[in-house]
């Protein structure tokens, strides 16, 4: 077996790098600086490993991290994901058409719904979504599910006037 990586930070002891851990929020990190802290202490790396439910070979990449970039090193890193469904030139013409309102003679609603705008997507894009998708994907457009409330394209204002005044019930 060869020589353990030794750790050449020298900024933090171990009392002050469980002091860091004390305040740390994220446990992934704690861990890490706690196995780092055994390690300065002088314990053996499997057994600094295993106190903290990692393998020494986790524990020999953290320390490489550790050497390299410090206590910021040693944080969580975003992970990158799937790609989205949509690129920006489709999500910015979703937006548009949200924004624009339904047709109602084409699409045969007078609102949007996350239902008529997976139909839609799937008839303009040929991409199959779930409703709750299509909510995530309005709310990354800075959009809410709130809606105005709806009209009828064919309402005639003044027989709603006439029926106000000549119902019983008004």
């Amino acid at each position: 077996m060869g020589k353990p990586i030794a750790v050449t930070r020298t900024e933090f002891s171990a009392d002050e790098l469980r002091e860091l851990a004390a305040d740390t929020r994220d446990g992934a990190m704690v861990r890490r600086l706690l196995a780092i802290a055994l390690v300065l202490e002088g314990y053996p790396r499997a057994e600094a490993a295993r106190l903290n439910g990692m393998e020494r070979q986790t524990l020999r990449d953290w320390v490489h991290r550790y050497n390299d970039e410090g206590v910021s090193g040693l944080r969580s890193r975003a992970i990158p994901g799937r790609p989205g469904a949509l690129n920006e030139a489709q999500l910015s013409e979703l937006r548009g058409m949200v924004l624009d309102g339904p047709d109602p003679e084409r699409q045969r609603v007078i609102r949007w719904r996350c239902a008529d705008l997976r139909d839609e997507i799937s008839a303009r894009w040929s991409i199959e979504l779930h409703e709750r998708s299509v909510g995530r994907l309005l709310h990354r457009l800075g959009m809410t599910r709130l809606q105005p409330r709806p009209y009828h394209p064919k309402k005639d204002a003044a027989a709603q006037e006439t029926f106000k005044k000549t119902s019983p019930a008004w």
